[in-house]
């Protein structure tokens, strides 16, 4: 699998991640309704197209696997096809935006347990919470921040 950094952004790319991304949301956003989910689903494409930073991570034909997109030290949005979960690759992308784009924050629902321990393993910590998503839906949404460990104490007694 390899990583690409996607700057064009073909209507044959975001079918293939809006596919990878509705099969992920299927997978683990099991709060969420498939009318829901229809519901959401028309506003990716627009997201795709819009965020900063896309990358992808893609297996040995070029075919989507994973994707991410990255914006201002935030990162926006990770998507894994439920067939390479659980190999890495989730840390691998999320390892390259915090090396590459400086990544510090994320947002995720609270609904979304397998996520908020992903990311808690990768040094996040949550500092807000609210109510309801950014649409006002019933979602409660986890502000995560990634904390930096205290060099300063290292080594010393």
């Amino acid at each position: 699998m390899k990583l690409a950094e996607k700057t064009q952004r073909t209507s044959e790319l975001i079918a293939r991640l809006l596919s990878v991304w509705e099969r992920s949301v299927k997978a683990t956003h099991t709060f969420l309704s498939g009318e829901e989910i229809a519901k959401i689903k028309p506003y990716v494409p627009q997201a795709l197209e819009q965020v900063p930073h896309l990358i992808v991570l893609e297996d040995e034909s070029g075919v989507p696997a994973a994707f991410m997109g990255i914006g201002e030290q935030k990162l926006e949005m990770l998507f894994l096809a439920p067939e390479v979960r659980g190999k890495g690759h989730g840390k691998r992308l999320l390892q390259y935006g915090i090396e590459r784009y400086a990544v510090q924050e994320v947002t995720v629902n609270e609904q979304n347990p397998q996520a908020i321990g992903f990311y808690e393993h990768m040094g996040f910590q949550t500092y807000r919470r609210t109510e309801r998503d950014e649409q006002g839906g019933p979602y409660p949404l986890l502000y995560m921040r990634r904390v930096l460990p205290d060099v300063s104490s290292e080594g010393r007694f």
